[in-house]
């Protein structure tokens, strides 16, 4: 199996390198165009909050992960940027890796319940611009079923917690209470709302939501009984805030270090959380150097996750047996492909036999007995040919003697001159 793939995610860069790599939908419709021209037959890409990843099977012997790798820095040009920073994958690594992200085991915070949302969505939009193959189809089912299972079988997302949720958190270690404070959450996406019905449920006295599209961002704000701010407001009103949650997908700061301290000088001093949980940030990072602001990031909350994987650690060897089960199933199918295709043509080559002699007698016997003479030479094949095709299909699902059985189909290939021509036509000659 030649799949390969590189990402880039929060175990190999830190947040300035990921948010540059992050892309949005238009850009990855760009990068597949690219891929689809050059690199690969056929693929996915995965980018959120945390990582970047892009996986293929390439066109060509020749194409490596250097063109993955130049592919993507020629469409995101980012300085400072090092081969380290990426991680490589290629076959069974590449497979394991996609069934860890899709348990959440490879997430920032274990157990992340948003990745498998993603993950389904990263192979759906693959599958909506044509990049999507047999092989990425069936991967996507395969890696799908293993975040089910985990979900289903393990407590690794008991308690679920999020990037939203452990944004919160934070907030809470900040203040004492919440039940005087105010709030803004900038955004409505999934991110946003899960944030603002974590800090909802924790007693603010007030709630206000802003977004571009406002119906999005008035239905949010319904859903926790909040107030709606039209985007084009919102900044007029910071200084009101105590706490502020930004989670959009823009691509550029949307509230600037000046407007920060302008926003300080109207609370006269008067403490302000600022949760930038965007990738790319929303918030410019030297707030945090502002008196009385309290800025943080996504990677600001390590103190979340390290807890989290505390609570989680023994859910993860269950895990990884829940994988490597899937994997034995995946590989299994995978091992039959260059074996189904012989016993076909092999099951076929006798068939076209059979009914060759049977057309011979057609005509020399009466009906009744031409149809005993059908079914009796069916079964005939069918016992000749169930020992030599039960054999091939079990050393190839096996895993452990692919190559015994790509030798045994190679055997019967050749001895039967199966690719050459059709059974039929062989009996012609």
């Amino acid at each position: 199996m030649n799949l390969i793939g590189i990402t880039i995610n929060h175990t190999t860069a830190p947040i300035e390198l990921r948010e540059a790599f992050h892309l949005n939908q238009d850009e990855i419709a760009q990068l597949i165009a690219r891929l689809k021209e050059k690199l690969f037959s056929e693929g996915f890409i995965l980018s959120t909050c945390n990582r970047t990843e892009v996986f293929g099977f390439p066109q060509s012997s020749s194409y490596n992960y250097t063109h993955i790798y130049e592919e993507l820095t020629n469409l995101k040009k980012v300085d400072g940027v090092k081969p380290e920073n990426f991680k490589k994958y290629f076959s069974c690594g590449a497979v394991k890796h996609t069934f860890e992200v899709a348990s959440g085991i490879d997430s920032l915070l274990i157990g992340d319940s948003q990745i498998l949302g993603q993950l389904k969505e990263a192979f759906n939009l693959s599958d909506d611009l044509n990049f999507s193959g047999s092989f990425t189809k069936r991967l996507a089912d395969a890696a799908i079923k293993v975040g089910k299972r985990a979900i289903k079988e393990t407590r690794i997302g008991e308690g679920a917690v999020t990037i939203s949720f452990a944004a919160v958190q934070v907030i809470e270690k900040i203040y004492a209470s919440l039940e005087n404070k105010k709030a803004l959450v900038i955004g409505a996406g999934e991110t946003a709302e899960l944030a603002a019905v974590h800090i909802k449920e924790r007693g603010l006295s007030e709630i206000s939501i802003t977004n571009r599209t406002a119906e999005r961002g008035k239905e949010l704000a319904q859903k926790v009984f909040g107030k709606f701010i039209p985007f084009d407001e919102y900044k007029n009103q910071l200084y009101k805030f105590d706490i502020i949650i930004s989670a959009t997908s823009s691509d550029d700061i949307l509230i600037s270090k000046k407007e920060i301290k302008d926003m300080m000088k109207h609370r006269r001093g008067s403490s302000v959380v600022l949760m930038d949980i965007a990738i790319p940030r929303d918030i410019d990072p030297s707030s945090a150097d502002i008196d009385n602001v309290f800025y943080h990031d996504i990677d600001s909350l390590k103190i979340i996750v390290d807890q989290n994987l505390q609570r989680r650690k023994f859910e993860i060897p269950k895990i990884k047996r829940l994988i490597e089960e899937e994997l034995v199933a995946f590989f299994s199918w995978y091992n039959t492909l260059d074996i189904v295709p012989t016993i076909k043509v092999f099951r076929e080559f006798f068939e076209n036999i059979r009914i060759d002699e049977l057309n011979k007698i057609k005509n020399k016997v009466t009906e009744d007995d031409y149809h005993k003479i059908d079914d009796m030479t069916r079964r005939m094949i069918g016992r000749l040919l169930h020992n030599p095709t039960i054999t091939l299909k079990e050393l190839a699902e096996s895993g452990q003697n692919v190559q015994e059985a790509a030798s045994h189909a190679l055997l019967i290939t050749n001895l039967f001159k199966l690719n050459e021509t059709t059974g039929k036509d062989r009996l012609e000659k």
